[in-house]
């Protein structure tokens, strides 16, 4: 059975009450999500999937908008505290009844990294609580932390000494209500004074998110773990610029990064708040794709030679449209399969109109880019399933190849030159030189780092010569 997880929503956010007046803070809306259900989303990606929330300020709305959750694909049940204008030590407590095993503790209005939650889950439960800390330097509103050899000494937003700060992320046994509720008896209603009980009885311990390995081979960059406390409206815009930002690829191509990135981010920013999907622009962009391997047979060269470019930056629009709505889907899944067809359906159709004028050598041409750029993909492919980082991504020489290498954004600059110089052909032989010069390089490449890794080493059959 999957742990738990408990969400804090009842309080009323009163830094942003101009945001909270007739809406619960957990519903204000961040690039088409509300808050809360980024909560729920990022929890259900470290493979939560029941939830207890605790409901105060209008908290009619908050369960008239995630119901049952069934459309998150979630199970969601609900707990009234009336009490909630007292401090959240309340809303927890009013869960003491339900939750008798280890659960997640998570605040309704903090947006964080997934990838805390997945290491965070797999913790030895070495003391009642484990508070996920991160080592930054505080800032005002910020729960400080004191915390000696892995156990947290002190906790409050006041105290003088701290070495790291609450990020609002817990690992809980039902203990922690009877620490709480000590609290609550001596009249101290916050979560950070039952913390701080538990701290007394040396019985907190800590999960420190620094230390969480931040490269992300599928992103290709490193993802430092993050969190944040959306408090103002600051916070709101601040918390934008991280989700968009994390949402890039990192080491692209100079065209991807100082052309297609900064284009991709507006549009996205725009696409998140309305009901447009992932699926609808990865549709839209095959669309407009196939639509200039049309104008390419049919000889509108210029027109097509613009519209690669429009193809281009849209194509970096769903993946991260996807990534920020945190929607995946099976489309999403063989993206680079309906890139790699359209994009060489391009080649092809540039080289059918031009062999009515030069015969087969425009063909000839296509067929290698098709076969070196496959073979480069291919071996790619491979390194990365054998040694787990993506092969431009590996060495300091692969990273600096990288910026200018054989792909999508490369050829069509020189599809676009040769146009513009009335000399198409020989787009088509630097395309198929480039693509050559790319496959040898990462073939060479990976040969050599899978020969330093002992990985073209033959084995000797156990018992045989």
């Amino acid at each position: 059975m999957s742990m738990k997880a408990l969400i804090i929503a009842a309080g009323k956010g009163s830094r942003l009450e101009s945001l909270t007046k007739d809406e619960p803070k957990p519903l204000i809306q961040l690039l088409g999500l509300s808050l809360i259900e980024r909560v729920l989303l990022t929890a259900k990606e470290a493979g939560i999937n029941e939830f207890v929330i605790v409901v105060g300020y209008l908290g009619d709305k908050i369960k008239a908008e995630l119901e049952d959750g069934e459309r998150l694909g979630v199970k969601i049940d609900y707990i009234e505290n009336e009490e909630w204008e007292e401090g959240n030590g309340f809303s927890v407590l009013k869960a003491k009844e339900v939750l008798n095993e280890n659960f997640i503790l998570l605040m309704s209005d903090h947006i964080f990294d997934g990838g805390i939650l997945r290491e965070f889950i797999d913790s030895d439960m070495i003391s009642s609580l484990i508070l996920a800390v991160d080592r930054r330097k505080p800032l005002p509103g910020d729960t400080k932390v004191l915390e000696k050899n892995g156990k947290i000494v002190d906790i409050g937003k006041h105290i003088e000494e701290s070495n790291c700060i609450d990020t609002g992320i817990f690992l809980c046994s039902p203990k922690i209500f009877s620490y709480i509720g000590g609290a609550v008896e001596e009249g101290k209603t916050e979560l950070a004074d039952g913390i701080a009980k538990a701290a007394d009885n040396w019985d907190a311990g800590i999960f420190d998110i620094t230390q969480i390995n931040s490269y992300i081979p599928s992103m290709r960059k490193e993802i430092k773990a993050f969190w944040m406390d959306i408090d103002t409206k600051e916070d709101v815009i601040e918390a934008k610029r991280i989700l968009i930002e994390n949402a890039c690829k990192g080491r692209n191509d100079l065209l991807a990064t100082y052309v297609n990135k900064p284009i991709e981010n507006f549009i996205v920013s725009r696409f998140a708040n309305t009901q447009i999907t992932p699926n609808q622009v990865t549709i839209l962009t095959n669309v407009i794709a196939y639509l200039t391997t049309f104008l390419f047979l049919k000889g509108y060269l210029l027109a097509a030679s613009l519209l690669i470019f429009v193809v281009s930056f849209m194509d970096g629009v769903d993946g991260k449209l996807s990534r920020i709505k945190m929607a995946s889907s099976n489309i999403g899944k063989m993206e680079h399969a309906f890139d790699f067809l359209f994009e060489h359906s391009w080649y092809i159709a540039l080289a059918i109109f031009l062999s009515r004028e030069y015969g087969t050598m425009p063909i000839l041409l296509s067929t290698f880019i098709l076969l070196f750029d496959g073979f480069s993909q291919y071996g790619q492919d491979i390194f990365e399933k054998v040694i787990g980082i993506p092969l431009p991504d590996y060495g300091k020489v692969e990273r600096v190849f990288r910026k200018f290498d054989g792909r999508k954004n490369s050829y069509i600059i020189f599809i676009l030159i040769g146009v513009l110089f009335n000399i198409p052909l020989y787009s088509l032989v630097a395309i198929s030189l480039w693509s050559l010069v790319s496959a040898i390089f990462y073939g060479s490449r990976a040969i050599l780092y899978f020969y330093r890794a002992g990985k073209l080493t033959p084995r000797t059959p156990i018992g045989g010569d």
